[in-house]
């Protein structure tokens, strides 16, 4: 049979110019869209990688290991018989302090070894030093321990001047409280094991001479016209301690001190009242046979750092006991090699600190975070003085032989690690491990709290709030919006629902944490008693409604009842409220806080979940409410009118067949709700008090990821450790909701697989 082609039809010519220019215009729209389409696509990809890149980039040094390097190595001559007692570097690391015994400071460049300055100790004839400590809160205050039992107290700074626009250093020697020497030990022994500890209304040094303790104390009394500081001595008398003492130290507190004595016995005495010292306890600091080689302070004095001479390194501070007593406690251990530790320093700013053994190995370990940053052998033997300088930065080094080496060390970021950042932290002053972000101080010997777990703690719990109210009223008027609700009104009220996703989160956090929370605070009876008569409204109002002639009920357009709830909703929320006093009288005594506190042991918090709820899950509504109406709108009519026609109801039809078809798209919406619930910032930083807690009371706030980058960003240190732990909260955000996204897509593909043949 023959089948006439589009070129034989009659009147029409397909090939005419117009047309042509028409098919070409078509084409050149259709390959522009489809290259758009694909390019913007790349380019949305190429757009996160390039974030993501960016993230990693600022997130990958933090767990970088320390690096040395040596910069210069030169041997200094001191006098006969003179060995060096004491070595420190100054701020810029361009000047060294060597402390010989007979009183000599030498101030050499640390890059070439040459002797810029020299002083000299102010001590008496025929006397040498004996001893060199720094005092426990100012490495730059020190106390020389003298033959004759006396101690010179003197302190080291830096002037810095720029003369032909170039650096220059000059070391200055002062004496605080006279160039005279204090008395320490009356019988004219030496003065060994010092320790030092200078406070704000008394100095404290202590020392051990002859199998005795001494410690004298010194008050201290301004001139308001001179200023000038006199002291007035006070003689200490100490328990008596077993066994040779080998190390003696003074908290900057001065509530403690720490003798160890014997093999691995640790004395703690009670010095708080000086008058009536007492020992405390008796501890041994090592677990076997080990022997204890040396013991200092960690910055601050809250920590000891003891070595013993197996290679092992451990951590102990006090800890009060649930009776309120204090006890020493071991907290960690680090490990160096397995030769005996024969100095641990500790560093200036920050809870790490170095440690030498007789071996010439040296270790760069940091407290909090429990890093072995490095280990390396650095001398052929013995290490006879290591030295950091404050920043950190730059390490001397000298060995039995007089020969001094000089790095420079590359260690930025030792507080970060992931037990630091994820695990429970035993921090100093707390009474056991816990989750606790604190990222800065008022004072310098502040220990770094890092732990991103309470932030992300709080993350989950401000979105699994939100979600919990704004999850099932979006889906459920989606449900009545796309399926019962007449045209008409579903044209007025769609709009007007997403219209509430423009209004600035900035507002609605204001509104949260200014009306809100002091709304509910004041009223929160009421506020759950909604929870009871909003819905019994609702019920009773539609058994009423049932109840009613027929000709009354269809006097109402088919799809427009659910305009009839909103005076019931209105009137069954203003019952509630009106009774927020007699319900708070009867039921509570007067006062909902009070008694949730007292009788229940829950705290309440204006600005808390239940705030955080309430308004973001406000806005997160229209968005979940949008995309599950549509998908549920576009399921089509002749699976539904197929469903209805087999004798279906409405409601089987809607939970058999719609549903089911738009669940992908349900799923869908609520993802993406979720999303902006992690990811929403304004809200929850007005309206949660931005408490750093673990708590899943809903009456406590919390601080999430995102709040805590918009708050602590303008703050941080470019390249800090904060700055880049702020990045890697930031990083854990953007992982988060690509794996939350990856998973729902993975959810939805199969959600659509299964239910497309219905």
């Amino acid at each position: 049979m023959y089948q006439p082609i589009i070129e034989d039809s009659p009147g029409v010519d397909y090939n005419s110019p117009a047309l042509q220019r028409h098919k070409s215009l078509r084409f050149l729209k259709d390959q522009f869209a489809r290259w758009g389409v694909a390019v913007g696509g790349l380019g949305v990809i190429v757009a996160i990688l390039l974030i993501f890149i960016y993230l990693l980039y600022e997130v990958v040094p933090l767990f970088k290991s320390a690096e040395i390097q040596e910069q210069a190595t030169w041997t200094q001559q001191f006098e006969r018989g003179s060995p060096t007692l004491y070595q420190s570097i100054e701020e810029q690391a361009e000047l060294a302090l060597n402390v010989s015994s007979s009183g000599a400071l030498a101030f050499t460049a640390t890059h070439t070894g040459e002797q810029k300055y020299n002083f000299s100790l102010p001590l008496p004839a025929g006397t040498s030093l004996t001893s060199i400590t720094e005092d426990t809160a100012n490495a730059n205050l020190l106390a020389a321990g003298l033959s004759t039992g006396q101690v010179i107290i003197f302190k080291h700074d830096y002037k810095i001047t720029w003369p032909d626009d170039k650096r220059l250093i000059t070391p200055v020697i002062t004496y605080p409280y006279g160039e005279n020497a204090l008395d320490l030990i009356t019988n004219g022994t030496s003065a060994e094991l010092l320790s030092l500890s200078d406070g704000e209304e008394q100095l404290l040094i202590s020392g051990y001479s002859g199998r005795q303790l001494y410690m004298t104390a010194f008050t201290k009394e301004e001139d308001f016209l001179t200023e000038e500081i006199t002291l007035e001595e006070t003689s200490v008398t100490l328990p008596l301690i077993n066994g040779d003492v080998n190390s003696v130290l003074i908290d900057p507190e001065q509530h403690w001190l720490f003798v160890q004595s014997g093999s691995d016995q640790l004395n703690l005495i009670n010095i708080n009242n000086i008058n009536q010292p007492y020992q405390l306890s008796e501890i041994d600091l090592t677990a076997g046979s080990e022997k204890v080689q040396t013991m200092t302070f960690l910055l601050g004095g809250a920590s000891l750092l003891v070595g013993d001479d197996s290679g092992n390194i451990s951590q102990w501070f006090m800890v009060r006991n649930d009776q309120n007593k204090w006890r020493l406690e071991q907290i960690r251990s680090f490990k160096l090699e397995d030769a005996a530790i024969t100095q641990i320093i500790p560093e200036r700013r920050r809870k790490g600190f170095l440690a030498s053994d007789v071996q010439g190995n040296v270790g760069i370990f940091y407290t909090t975070a429990e890093r072995t940053l490095l280990t390396e052998k650095l001398a052929d033997s013995n290490i006879d003085q290591l030295t950091i300088s404050p920043r950190s930065n730059y390490l001397l080094i000298r060995d039995s032989e007089g020969s001094t080496r000089f790095f420079s060390l590359d260690n930025e970021h030792p507080e970060v690690s992931m037990s630091a950042l994820w695990g429970e932290v035993w921090y100093e002053g707390y009474q056991e491990p816990e989750y606790i972000w604190q990222s800065s101080a008022s004072n310098n010997d502040f220990e770094p709290k890092l732990s991103l777990t309470p932030l992300a703690f709080g993350t989950l719990k401000a979105a699994f709030y939100a979600m919990l109210l704004a999850t099932p009223l979006a889906i459920a008027g989606a449900i009545y919006t796309a399926y019962f609700m007449a045209p008409g009104m579903r044209r007025k009220v769609k709009p007007v629902i997403e219209l509430m996703e423009a209004l600035p989160t900035v507002i609605l956090g204001f509104l949260a944490g200014l009306w809100l929370a002091p709304l509910i605070e004041n009223n929160l009876p009421g506020i759950f008693a909604l929870l009871i008569f909003v819905p019994l409204g609702i019920l009773t109002f539609a058994f009423v409604w049932d109840s009613l002639p027929g000709r009354i009920r269809h006097a109402i357009p088919d799809g427009y009842q659910a305009a009839l709830l909103i005076p019931v909703v209105i009137i069954s929320g203003g019952v509630a409220m009106g009774m927020n006093e007699i319900l708070e009288t009867v039921m509570f005594g007067g006062d909902m806080r009070t008694w949730l506190t007292s009788e229940l042991g829950i705290p309440y918090d204006q600005r808390n979940a239940l705030v955080v709820g309430l308004a973001m899950g406000f806005a997160v509504i229209p968005t979940i409410f949008s995309i599950a109406e549509d998908s549920i709108f576009s399921v089509p009519k002749h699976l539904s009118y197929g469903s209805l026609a087999l004798g279906a109801t409405p409601w089987q039809t809607l939970m058999r067949v719609v549903l089911l078809t738009a669940s992908p798209g349900i799923f869908s919406a609520v993802m993406i709700g979720m999303g902006r619930a992690v990811g929403e910032t304004m809200i929850v930083l007005m309206a949660t008090g931005n408490t750093p807690i673990m708590d899943a009371n809903i009456f406590e706030g919390m601080r999430t990821l995102a709040a805590n980058i918009a708050v602590e960003m303008p703050e941080s240190e470019v390249g800090s450790s904060h700055f880049r732990i702020l990045f890697l909260a930031a990083l854990v955000l953007f992982l988060f909701t690509f794996v939350v996204n990856t998973a729902a897509e993975m959810v939805r593909h199969r959600l659509r697989k299964k239910y497309s043949s219905l």
